[in-house]
């Protein structure tokens, strides 16, 4: 049944409660980021009915967390947050991670202002889309044996960097610097290796980009000098994933986790929250093949910068040299030590289209950034903008150090190509002095701004809770998608 008005408690004018006890089951509360405009399309879809069910995982601890850019996903809602303890039988779910493992946002700076670039944003967004292969099933123009896959599985972004696609200095600016331990290339079927053994280096299709963009406006100058942003800079927006080998990893496991519930006596209120214990040998399993996808994903992201700046060179000269300033994974699950109930514990957290945003002085952020916190990067729709930001203390206090990953969907990618609003999308755009160009015509109607929540307005909430402080807003000029 949905969820009735009287059934959210508003706690102010950022936070909405469901209260234990709403639905029987429920072992703790969901909350959820969100104010009064963005709350009215979240009764639209079952997101905040996800969030409700992801309450009664076992083992979770804290609250389960929605983000303001929640939306209906596969078991969490998109936009879902929640942290299990696996010293106390609590689970791991593929659901809570999602079939794009690690699709992250990596952010590019340059020495470039916006107005060397405009007039030749045609030449450079023809030159990235020769360069960067786009699209579903599109191949890469890395190439790969079997073994030099496993390795890149275990080391992710640092086998590429190694291998020439980029500097030692990149690394250190990634979140887990580009690869997170436990990778496990053992743990990867055949059939998910095949899959991504081609498409390193590519973006793929749906949600995913590149987009050449300009510092529009800065909030606060000393921070964003700290992450070497300036007004009028232009600066590249990069958003991908594991590609086909993650969406297979996480296929592989939903199958195998069905009959293992059952071995485990877990119960949970929809098949699509298959999960395990963390401990079991099936969670670990699905952990290390977790993380070799991840470390795919750095992998990709790590290949299509190297493909970026060499597009870069060819339009500007030998000179210009992006410079990454952060790359943030979403779709992940990782074991990280918060405060819980007054005492640190180690936790198994799952974010799904959710973000890490770990506060000023916390070890986990790249010394260079630690007295400013970890860089945020937020993207909005291609029409739109997106959004810089830096981690604050109080998303380490409710959110396990987590906000949300983008402005989220309000129309499905069917009625958005159904809408009006698909019909001259491109040259609305172009009127608007944003340059696209996509491998097909549904990869710009299924992804028109209008399909998106109000960015401005869900960074508001993010700010306004405590979860990141606002850094830069970031304007599209030209954009690349599938």
């Amino acid at each position: 049944m949905p969820l009735e008005p009287h059934q959210i408690k508003k706690l102010d004018d950022y936070r909405y409660l469901v209260p234990r006890g709403t639905r029987p089951g429920m072992l703790t509360d969901a909350l959820i980021y969100t104010d009064e405009r963005l709350l009215k399309d979240l009764v639209k879809d079952l997101s905040l009915e996800q969030a409700i069910n992801v309450a009664m995982l076992p083992g979770i601890v804290g609250r389960s967390l929605a983000m303001p850019d929640i939306h209906q996903g596969y078991g969490f809602p998109i936009g879902g947050v929640a942290a299990t303890d696996p010293h106390r039988d609590g689970v791991v779910s593929p659901g809570g991670v999602g079939f794009d493992i690690n699709c992250g946002v990596r952010l590019l700076s340059s020495s470039l202002n916006v107005d060397d670039v405009r007039p030749k944003i045609r030449e450079l967004v023809n030159q990235l889309f020769r360069d960067i292969p786009s699209g579903a099933g599109q191949s890469g123009n890395v190439r790969l044996s079997y073994p030099e896959l496993d390795r890149l599985l275990a080391e992710g972004a640092a086998w590429m960097v190694e291998h020439g696609y980029g500097y030692a200095e990149d690394l250190a600016h990634c979140e887990e610097s580009g690869a997170i331990d436990g990778g496990d290339p053992g743990s990867v079927s055949d059939r998910a290796k095949k899959r991504g053994l081609p498409q390193v280096a590519t973006l793929g299709s749906g949600n995913h980009f590149l987009e050449v963009q300009y510092v529009e406006r800065v909030f606060e100058p000393s921070r964003a000098e700290a992450l070497g942003l300036y007004e009028n800079d232009v600066t590249v927006l990069i958003h991908s994933g594991s590609r086909g080998l993650g969406h297979q990893v996480c296929t592989d496991y939903l199958r195998d986790m069905g009959p293992a519930m059952r071995r485990y006596e877990i119960d949970v209120p929809d098949r699509q929250l298959a999960c395990v214990p963390v401990k079991s040998p099936e969670g670990q399993a699905y952990l290390g093949a977790m993380r070799a996808s991840a470390n795919f994903a750095w992998a990709n992201r790590q290949g299509i910068t190297h493909f970026t700046r060499q597009a870069f060179k060819r339009i500007f000269g030998e000179r210009e040299e992006l410079r990454v300033v952060y790359d943030v994974c979403h779709n992940i699950a990782k074991l990280e030590r918060h405060q819980v109930e007054g005492r640190e514990r180690e936790v198994m957290v799952h974010r799904k289209g959710a973000t890490r945003a770990f506060a000023p002085g916390h070890p986990d952020v790249p010394e260079v950034y630690r007295h400013v916190g970890q860089p945020v990067l937020i993207p909005g729709s291609m029409g739109t903008a997106s959004y810089v930001l830096v981690g604050a203390e109080g998303a380490m206090q409710e959110s396990f150090g987590t906000t949300c990953h983008g402005a989220g969907r309000v129309m499905s990618r069917t009625a958005a190509k159904k809408s009006s609003y698909a019909q001259n999308a491109k040259q609305r755009l172009e009127e608007q002095g944003i340059l696209v160009r996509a491998e097909t015509r549904d990869g710009i109607t299924e992804e028109i701004p209008e399909a998106y929540k109000d960015v401005d307005t869900v960074i508001d909430v993010v700010h306004n809770a405590g979860l990141a402080r606002r850094v830069a807003r970031l304007k599209p000029i030209g954009v690349i998608k599938g």
